[in-house]
């Protein structure tokens, strides 16, 4: 399934940075960054359970929020994209 992650994590203090790197790690094992704190991600139904976790075993739920956008199937007639993008292509490898 193809998702799209996004974060905001508190960065007030010490903690907050600190879980900020933190969840930007576990999502780069996951997906591909496409803005500062929003990831595109192809998984199955066990990644995602085991993505989520960790993201929720990080954060400080008081001040801290995770989205996850479900594109589904058919992701590639909903994403629309405009301006710089690199060449980017979800579905290469992410290490060359």
């Amino acid at each position: 399934m193809y998702i799209l992650l996004t974060y905001d994590v508190s960065t007030v203090t010490k903690a907050g940075e600190k879980r900020l790197r933190r969840v930007a790690r576990i999502c780069m094992d996951y997906g591909q960054r496409v803005q500062n704190s929003v990831f595109e991600c192809k998984v199955n139904p066990a990644q995602l359970v085991e993505f989520r976790g960790k993201l929720l075993s990080i954060i400080d739920t008081a001040t801290d929020s995770v989205r996850i956008y479900h594109l589904g199937k058919n992701w590639e007639q909903k994403v629309e994209h405009h301006g710089k993008n690199d060449d980017y292509n979800i579905d290469a490898p992410l290490i060359l």
